[in-house]
Parts: structure tokens; sequence; C-alpha cells
């Protein structure tokens, strides 16, 4: 099963680190992959949730590609995975707004809390509306830690 900290959260929700590098940087070395809110503003990639405030280290995309799930927060930021996509990266992004389910980049479904058991997909949140993650690819938590 994968196993996805939610904006670099492990152990529960700290708006005051969410989606900061170095938190991000924490979760995958503690061996977590991380789903993190991406923006791009000023002809650069940007991190933050309700708005960019973070610069997103290059380092950090190029070193740990296959550990990000990229979600992207404005249109731009997609166009811009888009283009890189074009380039042959393999990047992991996806975007949506109040979707029950959307597809990443990779063809795997991200599934809204609420919506499973839902066979081969990432459970968003499953502890929000006690979900049966149990037929998931994946989870992604603010606890992840609690599904070791």
């Amino acid at each position: 099963m994968i196993l996805i900290s939610h904006r670099g959260n492990i152990s529960g929700p700290n708006p005051e680190k969410e989606n900061h590098p170095e938190y991000i940087l924490a979760a995958i070395q503690a061996g977590y992959e991380v789903e993190i809110d991406v923006w791009f503003k000023d002809g650069k990639f940007m991190l933050g949730h309700d708005e960019p405030q973070y610069d997103f280290p290059f380092e950090l995309m190029q070193n740990h590609y296959s550990k990000l799930w990229l979600h992207c927060k404005n249109l731009e930021a997609l166009e811009m995975f888009l283009k890189l996509d074009a380039t042959g990266s393999k990047l992991n992004y996806f975007w949506h707004e109040s979707d029950k389910v959307t597809l990443t980049s990779k063809n795997i479904m991200w599934a809204y809390p609420g919506i499973q058991p839902l066979k081969g997909s990432i459970a968003v949140l499953p502890e929000l509306k006690e979900d049966d993650a149990s037929q998931s690819a994946g989870i992604c938590s603010d606890y992840i830690e609690k599904y070791k």
C-alpha cells in the first residue's frame, strides 16, 4: 500500500508547517510519499495551500519526483506540468476542486473523502468519513503514520 503524507503531515495537521519544503523533505526521509499543493505564479512554481507561500526548490522536484503527488492549485500549474510532461518528465500531478474522483497524470484515481471503497484508488483523508480503504492502492492522510 502506498502511504502518502498530506502536505508533509505525519501525525496530524500542522498548518504552520504544511507545504514547507523542509517539512516535505522530512516526511520523505521518514519513508512516505507526499501530496503537496503547487502553484505557478510570476514564472515560477510555489508551494502553499490557500495561496503561494514558499518557493518550490527545483532540487526537491528533481531529486524526489517519484515521491511527490503534485496537487495543482491553479490552472497555470497544470499547464506548466503538461508542458513538462511533453518533454518526458515523470511527475505525478493532478487538478481537482470538488470532484469526487480525479485521475493523476499517472492514471491513478485520487478519491475524495467519503467515496471508498474504490478499488485501486488513493483514499484521501479516510479518517474524515471513516472510509473503508481496504481496496485502495494507497492512503493520503494527515495521520499517515497510523497506517504504517
